[in-house]
C-alpha cells in the first residue's frame, strides 16, 4: 500500500493541472506531451527543448516555400488567362447573336432569296466553334487545388518532424523532391495546354469570322441584286465607251456593217460637256461616200445630220455634262426625219436625201468623222465624252417605243446593230467601263 502511494503521487504530478479538483467537468483540459519511446511514463519529465534545424532542412523548407510561391504566381497567370478566354467567348457570342439577327432580319425583309442564300452560304457557320474553354479552366482549377492540398500536407509533415526532433530521412527528402518535380511538371503541362487552347481559340475565331463575313457578303450581294431587279428594267449589256480627249486616234469601231436600208432609227445615250461642240458621236462611211450617215456638232454650229452628204440641222442640246437619250429617225420616202431628246420629239423635217437608199458594206466609227472609209480622222471633229446603248434599226420606231427606252421602262436592242460588248472594239486609248445606265442617270439628276 505504501508502494502504491508514490506511484499515485507521480501520476498526479504528471497530470499537473490536467484535472482541476473541485471544478466542473466542463472546465477540464488535458495537455499531451511527447516523450521518448524508452522513457518511463509514470514520472514527470521536463519538456524536451526544440532542436535546431539542420542546413539541409532549412534548404528543403526554402524549396517548398519557393515552389509554393511559384504555384501562386502560376495561379495568378491562369486567372488572367481565364479572363482573356471569357472575353473572347463573350465576343464570339455577340458575333453569333449579331449574325443571326442580321440573317433573320434579311430573311424577313427578303423572303424570296431564302432558298438561294441557303445554297450559297452552305452549312451554318455559327456551329463549329472550338469546345467550351470553361471545362479546361475547371479542370485546371481542380488540379491547382489538389497541388495546394498536397503541398500543405507535405509542409505539415515537415513541421511535425521538426517538432518531434526526428531526423528527416534522405529517402523521404528524395521522395519529396521527386513529388515536387512532378507537381511542377504537371503545372507546366497544364499551362502549356491552356496556351494551346488559347491559340486554337484564336485560330478558330479568325476562321469563324472569315466564314461569317463571306456569308454576309453573299447575303448583301443577293439583296442588292433583288433591289436592282425591283427598281425597274436592267439592261443585259451594261457598259459604256469613254473618249476623254479630243484627238484623232481615240475611237470605237462597230464590227458589223449595215445592209441596204430605206429607213432607219439610230438611238444612243450621250454624256458630254465639250466646247465648242461635242464633236462626232458616230459616222458611217461607204466606198465612194465617206459621209453616208454622220451625226456631228462642230464648232458653234447646231447638231447636224448628214445623209449622203446632205445636211439637216437638229434642235438638240446635249453639252451640259449630263446623260441624254438621243434618237433620230429617217425614211427615204420624201427624206422625212425626226429628232428625239430624252423621249420627247423636238423637231422634224423632210427632203433630206429623198429616195436615196443607205448603201451597205460600210464602216461605223464611234467618236470620229471619216474622210475616207475607216480613217483620216480630224481631231477638231472628234467626240469628247461617253456613250452607251448605240442601237440601229432598219425601220422608223414609234414615239412610244422611244419614250419607253428613254425612261428605262423597256429595252429594245437594234435589229441591225445591237449594243453588245463583243460587237464593239476600242482603239487609241478609248476604254470600255461597266455601267448601269439608268442608275447613273438617276445619280446625275
Amino acid at each position: 500500500m505504501l508502494a502504491f502511494l508514490p506511484g499515485l503521487m507521480c501520476f498526479l504530478a504528471l497530470g499537473g493541472g490536467s484535472v482541476a479538483l473541485g471544478q466542473d467537468a466542463k472546465g477540464t483540459r488535458f495537455v499531451c506531451t511527447s516523450i521518448p519511446i524508452d522513457a518511463d511514463p509514470s514520472c514527470h519529465l521536463p519538456p524536451i527543448p526544440m532542436q535546431s534545424t539542420s542546413p539541409q532542412e532549412d534548404g528543403l523548407r526554402n524549396t517548398v516555400m519557393q515552389l509554393r510561391e511559384t504555384i501562386l504566381q502560376q495561379k495568378e497567370t491562369i486567372v488572367n488567362q481565364r479572363e482573356t478566354i471569357k472575353e473572347l467567348t463573350g465576343k464570339l457570342t455577340r458575333c453569333e447573336s449579331a449574325s443571326e439577327t442580321t440573317i433573320l432580319d434579311a430573311k424577313y425583309n427578303q423572303g424570296s432569296w431564302r432558298k438561294d442564300f441557303s445554297k450559297t452560304s452552305g452549312k451554318d457557320t455559327m456551329g463549329d466553334l472550338p469546345r467550351n474553354p470553361s471545362e479546361t479552366i475547371d479542370n485546371l482549377g481542380r488540379t491547382m487545388q489538389s497541388l495546394k492540398d498536397r503541398l500543405e500536407n507535405l509542409e505539415q509533415q515537415q513541421m511535425r518532424a521538426n517538432m518531434s526532433g526526428a531526423a528527416f530521412p534522405n529517402e523521404l527528402r528524395d521522395l519529396l523532391q521527386r513529388r515536387l518535380g512532378d507537381l511542377e511538371n504537371q503545372l507546366l503541362n497544364k499551362v502549356s495546354e491552356l496556351e494551346d487552347e488559347k491559340s486554337m481559340l484564336y485560330n478558330e475565331t479568325a476562321a469563324h469570322r472569315h466564314r461569317t463575313d463571306a456569308a454576309l457578303n453573299t447575303l448583301l450581294e443577293r439583296i442588292t441584286e433583288l433591289e436592282k431587279g425591283n427598281s425597274g428594267f436592267k439592261s443585259p449589256e451594261d457598259f459604256k465607251v469613254s473618249l476623254p480627249l479630243r484627238t484623232n486616234y481615240l475611237y470605237g469601231r462597230i464590227k458589223k456593217s449595215l445592209p441596204e436600208m430605206y429607213a432607219f432609227t439610230v438611238c444612243m445615250w450621250l454624256k458630254s460637256s465639250a466646247s465648242p461642240g461635242i464633236g462626232t458621236p458616230f459616222s458611217y462611211g461607204v466606198p465612194g461616200q465617206a459621209n453616208e450617215i454622220v451625226l456631228i456638232e462642230w464648232g458653234n454650229n447646231a447638231i447636224e445630220l448628214l445623209i449622203n452628204d446632205k445636211v439637216a440641222q437638229l434642235p438638240l442640246s446635249v453639252s451640259d455634262g449630263r446623260w441624254h437619250h438621243i434618237c433620230i429617225t429617217w425614211t427615204t420616202r420624201d427624206g422625212l426625219w425626226e429628232a428625239y431628246q430624252d423621249g420627247e420629239k423636238l423637231g422634224s423635217g423632210e427632203n433630206l436625201a429623198p429616195w436615196h437608199p443607205i448603201k451597205p458594206g460600210g464602216v461605223i466609227i464611234l467618236g470620229q468623222e471619216q474622210d475616207t472609209v475607216g480613217g483620216r480622222f480630224d481631231a477638231t471633229q472628234a467626240f469628247v465624252g461617253e456613250m452607251t446603248q448605240f442601237n440601229i434599226w432598219d425601220r422608223v420606231l414609234k414615239a412610244q417605243d422611244i419614250m419607253s427606252m428613254a425612261n428605262c421602262s423597256s429595252n429594245m436592242p437594234g435589229n441591225v446593230i445591237p449594243w453588245v460588248d463583243n460587237n464593239v472594239d476600242v482603239f487609241g486609248g478609248a476604254t470600255k467601263w461597266a455601267l448601269e445606265m439608268c442608275e447613273d442617270r438617276l445619280y446625275d439628276s
